[in-house]
């Protein structure tokens, strides 16, 4: 969807940019497929706050994705392109024909009133979902399953996709958006394309109320506070810290690895991320 710009008629309208939601065709979501979505602002069950920064979003309901995608044979047609506020990507309203109604993540150049399927027996098209081993080498693909029949679980947000590299064995062998090549079970099932509302990435927020919408209240640094409250706090005047970068917890931060050394999916890693 193109990024839509506004007069500067305010300091914040001068940067501000939204979607032009051009892409939507339904506004209202299927009454079916909602639920109501308990928002407790970072805290647990006992009112303690255990996520810091948030708290006083806007009202959501949550629209249920199907990411097992595990209705095969049957045909079902895009009735609608929707938005959801509770993900980067656009969601695609399914009919089977069956007349189940699902929601998937709307891939990039899906249409309204097009066929999906599901299923080893699908054709290698835009939105269809097959296990890894009847997909093409060479294919992009989203919504991908670490564990068969567990549900998409890798790149499901708005712009990503997958490459299909090869395969050894039992496995297939993707490149993920952040460089690293990992390999996956051949019976995990994947969705072609790409995920679409690509330009999701180019939105300017423009004004911190737009960040309290979601539900993100203000951030101050640790160097800003009391000792009591952040190692890196204190000090005469402005200071930089004094001590190596940290979480108010003494955890080091930037360039410390916190990543398992006998992490379980080491041994499907076949190249690491590059570094930024």
């Amino acid at each position: 969807m193109p990024i839509k710009r506004y007069n500067p008629y305010t300091p914040t309208r001068r940067t501000l940019t939204t979607l032009d939601f051009s892409e939507i065709t339904k506004k209202s979501p299927e009454k079916s497929l909602v639920e109501r979505l308990p928002y407790k602002a970072g805290h647990n069950n006992q009112g303690r706050i255990t996520s810091r920064f948030r708290g006083g979003r806007h009202k959501r309901l949550y629209r249920r994705i199907d990411f097992k995608r595990i209705k095969d044979g049957i045909p079902a047609r895009v009735a609608g392109i929707e938005y959801d506020p509770n993900r980067t990507a656009n969601i695609a309203l399914l009919h089977y024909a069956d007349g189940a109604k699902a929601y998937i993540l709307a891939p990039k150049g899906i249409t309204v009133g097009q066929t999906i399927m599901n299923g080893p027996d699908a054709e290698p098209r835009v939105g269809n979902c097959l296990p890894l081993d009847k997909i093409p080498v060479g294919t992009v693909i989203h919504a991908v399953e670490l564990k068969a029949g567990k549900g998409a679980q890798m790149a499901r947000s708005a712009g990503v996709g997958v490459q299909y590299l090869g395969r050894e064995g039992r496995f297939a062998i993707l490149r993920l958006p952040s460089g690293e090549q990992r390999m996956v079970l051949n019976t995990c099932r994947a969705t072609i394309g790409e995920v679409g509302n690509s330009d999701h990435e180019l939105v300017a927020i423009g004004k911190a109320g737009r960040q309290r919408w979601k539900g993100k209240r203000p951030h101050n640094r640790g160097v800003s506070m009391n000792p009591v409250d952040h190692p890196m706090g204190g000090g005469e005047g402005r200071t930089s810290g004094g001590r190596h970068p940290c979480s108010p917890w003494g955890q080091a931060a930037k360039g410390k690895r916190t990543r398992s050394k006998r992490k379980y999916s080491d041994r499907l890693i076949i190249r690491r991320r590059g570094k930024k």
